[in-house]
């Protein structure tokens, strides 16, 4: 199972984005409504047999980045001791840190064509953070939150207690000094 799907991806970045990116420079770019219908997976009948092959194809590279982003979460996932592939449950959200970094990575992915400055682009930013919180993950710096498998079962406890020495001097004791 994929980190991230292709809906996920129709909702953030977005299906301008997706067809910005992931369309082949040797045809147009993908109408944005059609690529929004083909990663959704809905009805696209109103669409050329061309538009469609387009389409598809673009699909395809999303795909290919998709489990190319997989391929290198997995990678930091196993330096860790995780059991692949790995499902965490959703966060109140419905994701959880896994979409989120491979979403940055995928996109990373789809726009390597083009001509930016890295160190301001966001999408870059997003991949570098993404790459160092898989880091952190790896080196076992960071959990995945409170459903980590690899967290200890019985992991200590959280609570703290404080003790001191009786007191030595009160007001009752130093009360023919004032």
């Amino acid at each position: 199972m994929p980190y991230i799907t292709t809906t996920e991806l129709a909702e953030r970045p977005g299906a301008r984005e997706i067809a910005l990116a992931a369309s082949s420079d040797a045809t147009p770019v993908v109408d944005f409504a059609l690529m929004d219908a083909t990663l959704r997976g809905t009805d696209r009948t109103a669409w050329t047999p061309e538009q469609l092959a387009s389409a598809d194809a673009a699909l395809q590279r999303v795909q290919d980045a998709v489990a190319e982003a997989g391929a290198m979460i997995d990678g930091y996932l196993a330096q860790r001791g995780y059991a692949l592939p790995l499902d965490l449950a959703p966060t109140s959200t419905g994701k959880n840190l896994l979409t989120a970094w491979a979403r940055s990575i995928s996109r990373y992915l789809l726009n390597g064509k083009r001509i930016t400055d890295e160190s301001k682009d966001p999408v870059a930013r997003d991949y570098r953070d993404a790459l160092k919180m898989l880091a952190q993950l790896a080196a076992g710096k960071l959990s995945l939150g409170a459903n980590d498998p690899a967290a200890p079962a019985n992991a200590p406890s959280t609570d703290v207690r404080f003790d001191a020495a009786p007191q030595v001097f009160s007001r009752t004791e130093l009360r023919a000094f004032r």
